[in-house]
């Protein structure tokens, strides 16, 4: 496996794989939250605010993103944001194909945005993720790599 830069010609394949990577978890997000709350959130639906989501990063000029290839496929993705005001960088978006899942692309990935954010001059490194069983691999990737969690209570209701 090797991670190389993001180039236009690759968004579909990272759109599509996000989709197929991203599934288990907003599966899991709809269980656990109120379904009006989560229908306000994506009221087309998570897979059209996922792709979105997905493009609008990828296309934006200051975007960081980086793709990893085995056998010539995309087998997974991570996007960075740098906040240079706190010194700060933030794992944005991070997927891996579930076909490749448990195999330590995420870690990789993951080693290779902190290692990035370290070389651009930034002190701190963030990654964000749900606390639903979804999310619990990525929890589980982040904690393998040295992040420490801050719990935050984030409360939601339907107006």
């Amino acid at each position: 496996m090797r991670i190389e830069p993001y180039e236009d010609s690759k968004l579909d394949a990272l759109k599509n794989l996000s989709l197929r990577a991203w599934s288990p978890v907003f599966d899991s997000i709809q269980k656990v939250m109120d379904i009006d709350v989560y229908n306000s959130f994506y009221p087309d639906g998570w897979r059209t605010s996922q792709l979105h989501a997905v493009e609008s990063f990828c296309t934006t000029a200051d975007s960081h993103v980086w793709v990893a290839i085995d056998s010539d496929s995309i087998v997974g993705f991570v996007a960075v944001k740098l906040h240079l005001e706190d010194s700060m960088g933030e794992i944005y978006m991070i997927a891996v194909d579930p076909d490749y899942q448990r195999r330590g692309i995420g870690a990789a990935l993951t080693q290779f945005a902190l290692l990035w954010m370290k070389e651009k001059g930034m002190c701190i490194a963030m990654v964000e993720t749900g606390g639903d069983p979804g999310h619990a691999p990525a929890r589980c990737t982040y904690e393998k790599v040295g992040f420490k969690l801050l719990p935050v209570a984030r409360y939601f209701k339907k107006l």
